[in-house]
């Protein structure tokens, strides 16, 4: 089992459900987009399965979701895929 240990945080065992919450800027297609950067990585995702929440202006959502994580690689690679989209504005 691959394991992954952070200053001050708990190890976790892959396989696992892994929570990520990305802040995006609003546009048209940014749920889609997202949808697609997440099912490269996972392909049990699906937009059903992101809860969303609007900013109180409503001009970014936070979008959270359980990604079916198998090890270190594919985080760190969703990650990186999650920040080249210039609506993401962070990624958690």
């Amino acid at each position: 089992m691959d394991k992954l240990t952070e200053a001050g945080q708990s190890k976790i065992e892959f396989p696992c459900n892994y929570p990520v919450k990305v802040i995006v800027e609003v546009n048209a297609n940014i749920i889609s987009d997202v949808t697609a950067i997440i099912e490269k990585h996972d392909a049990r995702m699906s937009p059903e399965k992101m809860e969303q929440n609007p900013s109180r202006n409503s001009k970014f959502i936070s979008l959270r979701f359980m990604l079916w994580a198998t090890g270190t690689a594919q985080l760190e690679k969703l990650f990186e895929d999650l920040k080249q989209c210039d609506a993401v504005k962070m990624v958690l």
